[in-house]
């Protein structure tokens, strides 16, 4: 299902998006018309548009599509909110824009999500402080990983600092604390709210030799909780350490936004 402006898309507006591709997104699971920080993905969603279009977003607006497209839904759905100019030309994208919203649903993985292998790759994404539909290097980085045996893929910049996943931030566990890297990434909702829910957190640079000093490792977005990482590379890391129990009742127990 997917709506522009809370009605259905004509054919050429998704032309559009796909041969432009100028534009940002946020992603959220919807449980029963609740979201877990919804705020925070409607404060992304404007911040970005004034950034990436030079224009504002009402967060109401915003939010009316969400509950229309939601309206005949029950249960766990993946929403996604994508902001984008129908009109802009790849001739002339320093046109003065128009951001139109657009709503689509897909159905939602079961929680909690199955352990992934991953395989570092030296890559930084464009602009990684914005959640923005240039995916191409990415989906490219987690195709080859996927060919080689494995489930997805980690970044590490060119001084072998650990950043973030294809789609995900990473997180690991030390013994003491769970770690974030802290420099290169895009700083996702579901991160966010679990450094504010769990005490014993810090963000740090984690270099790719630190990762033996780690006992665990998992994988964070709004679609997937906390996801086990059980590989990375040749290292392998437990998929049933204390720790992911305990980040998902944290997590569990953040109060839901309802549409």
């Amino acid at each position: 299902m997917a709506e522009l402006n809370g009605e259905p898309v004509p054919p050429d507006a998704l032309q559009a998006l796909g041969l432009v591709n100028y534009g940002h997104f946020t992603t959220m699971r919807v449980e029963d018309q609740c979201v877990r920080g919804l705020s925070h993905h409607l404060d992304r969603l404007a911040r970005d548009c004034h950034l990436i279009f030079g224009a504002d977003l009402d967060r109401e607006r915003v939010r009316d599509h969400v509950r229309h497209a939601l309206r005949d839904t029950r249960g766990s759905t993946v929403v996604r909110v994508t902001v984008f100019d129908p009109d802009l030309e790849l001739g002339h994208p320093g046109a003065e824009a128009h951001p139109q919203v657009l709503v689509t649903l897909r159905p939602a993985v079961p929680l909690p999500p199955s352990p992934i292998r991953v395989r570092t790759v030296r890559y930084q994404r464009d602009l990684p402080a914005v959640k923005h539909v240039g995916l191409f290097g990415p989906l490219r980085s987690r195709r080859e990983a996927q060919l080689a045996g494995f489930d997805d893929v980690l970044f590490v910049d060119s001084t072998s600092f650990v950043t973030e996943g294809a789609t995900w931030n990473v997180g690991f566990y030390d013994g003491e604390r769970v770690v974030w890297p802290s420099d290169g990434i895009l700083p996702g909702i579901t991160m966010r709210l679990l450094q504010q829910v769990h005490d014993q957190t810090i963000t740090a640079p984690v270099n790719l030799a630190d990762l033996a000093t780690m006992q665990a490792a998992f994988a964070t977005n709004a679609a997937i909780g906390a996801r086990p990482i059980t590989a990375i590379d040749g290292l392998t890391l437990p998929g049933d350490h204390p720790i992911f129990e305990l980040l998902r009742k944290e997590y569990e127990q953040i109060p839901a936004e309802t549409i």
